[in-house]
This record gives structure tokens, C-alpha cells and sequence, in this order.
């Protein structure tokens, strides 16, 4: 398997129960990504299921997981000929971390859409013309895990000039080679820095729910992400993503509410 594929892993143990072991490099100051701990539970409900894929995944961040062991428990609420469905849970330390409620299905690779709504604009620009992200010498984490290219118009903040448009945009690729899967997309909706902080907010902004849905099956290549936000009130914002792969075609699609950084 790839580097993804690795630390991603769960290993099952007995029926609805499987272990795995969180890879603190796909993560920030101890704190690991949502979208890496996604892929992990999506991983126990595929291996738990007559389907091939996460169609959906509804997840509730209840604490902060910490890089180390972990056990992944599937309880299967229905198990159909089109979909399954299990209600997930992350453990560590005998407390639930995440909750998530997995649907699956199988996906077929050829099938075209009966319609499909346009590709979001502005496009992402040509990567020549992003911005890399690259982590500074002998420093390991998310960012020597993942390759992203941003639309220099939607980095501002970085120089202390939000855009003051809670918007992202980016290239996506995993740095090992491991092509895009329905595991990658699970990470590529939460890998955006987060869009309020193009509207002044600062520091960590923890996710509190989300649910990303696989709408293809992904071709190889970069895949372009899309942030947008529609609301900051009280403390609380929304985020969107939409993923779309090589071959131009919508693969993946998100929502979350998180609380703002301070």
C-alpha cells in the first residue's frame, strides 16, 4: 500500500470491530485531521459492507484525536442490495472521539451523468500560477503528506489581507503515489485552510459536523478544490467543498459548521 494507504489502515479484530493506528503527520500540533479520520472510518464501514464505496458520511467531531492507537466500531443499522448504512465510531481512551453515520454503495466507474451543473468560477488557475505550501527543512506534517497549489487571490490572509469572500481555492494531490480514491476525497474536503479566515478570523477553527458526499469515481491526476461560506454569526461558520477531478467531473462534495478561530 501507499503512505495514505498505510496510515489509514484498520485492522479488523472481531465482527464490527477493527483497530487502527493514527498517523500524527496527517494532522496539526497533535491535533489530527478530520478529513484523514474520515477516510479511516470509511475505510471500517467499506470493509464492514456488501458495497465498495462511502457514498455518504455524516461525521460529529465530539473531541480532538491524538495521534496513536485507536479502535473503529461499525454497527450495522441496514445492509441493502443498492445501499448500506452503519453508524461509526472512533475510540481512543475508552471515549468516542467521532461519530459518523456511513452509507455505502457501489459506485460504477463509466457511469456519465444524467445532468450536471457547470464547474464553479472563477476556475482554479493553472498551477504554474499557485502558490506551493512547502514545510521548512526536516519539519513533518500535513504538509509533507499532502501537495496543494493555491489561487494566490484567495491566500491573502496569510499576508495579514483577507480577501474579505470566504472563499478557497486549490490543487489537490496526495505526495506519495497513491491515486485518487474514495479515501483521498475523504481528505481533500477538509484539507482547505478554512474560508473565514478570509474574513478576519484567526487560529484553529475546529470542525463540529460534516458531511461529504462521493459522487464519482475519481480519475487519476491533481483534483481541484472549492471553498466557499455563506455565513460568520456568533462564533460559527459554514464551510462547502466540491471536488472535481482530472477529467472535469464533480467527484466529491462537502458541507461542515465549525466554530471560528480566535
Amino acid at each position: 500500500m501507499s503512505r495514505f494507504g498505510d496510515a489509514t489502515a484498520v485492522r479488523r479484530v472481531d465482527e464490527g470491530r477493527y483497530e487502527a493506528v493514527l498517523d500524527g503527520d496527517y494532522g496539526f500540533a497533535e491535533a489530527v485531521n478530520g478529513g484523514y479520520l474520515m477516510a479511516v472510518l470509511d475505510r471500517a464501514a467499506v470493509d464492514a459492507s456488501p458495497h465498495a464505496h462511502p457514498v455518504s458520511t455524516a461525521a460529529n467531531f465530539l473531541r480532538v484525536a491524538k495521534p496513536g492507537p485507536a479502535q473503529v466500531i461499525v454497527d450495522q443499522r441496514k445492509a441493502g442490495r443498492t445501499a448500506a448504512t452503519a453508524l461509526v465510531t472512533l475510540v481512543q481512551d475508552d471515549r468516542p472521539v467521532v461519530d459518523a453515520l456511513i452509507t455505502t454503495g457501489t459506485l460504477d466507474a463509466d457511469t456519465e451523468p444524467s445532468w450536471a451543473g457547470p464547474a464553479p468560477d472563477p476556475a482554479v488557475p493553472p498551477l504554474a500560477e499557485c502558490t506551493e505550501f512547502l514545510p521548512r527543512t526536516g519539519e513533518r506534517g500535513f504538509a509533507d503528506q499532502v501537495d496543494m497549489r493555491f489561487d494566490r487571490s484567495t491566500i491573502g490572509w496569510l499576508d495579514g489581507q483577507p480577501s474579505g469572500s470566504p472563499e478557497s481555492r486549490a490543487w489537490f494531490r496526495l505526495r506519495d503515489p497513491h491515486e485518487p480514491d474514495a479515501y483521498a476525497l475523504a481528505l481533500a474536503v477538509d484539507a482547505l485552510p478554512p474560508v473565514a479566515l478570509n474574513l478576519g478570523t484567526k487560529g484553529w477553527a475546529p470542525t463540529v459536523e460534516l458531511t461529504w458526499h462521493m459522487r464519482a469515481i475519481p480519475a487519476s491526476g491533481w483534483l481541484n478544490l472549492y471553498g466557499t461560506g455563506r455565513l460568520l454569526a456568533g462564533g460559527w461558520f459554514d464551510e462547502e467543498v466540491e471536488v472535481w477531478d482530472s477529467a472535469g467531473r464533480l467527484v466529491a462534495q462537502s458541507r461542515q459548521i465549525a466554530r471560528a478561530g480566535r
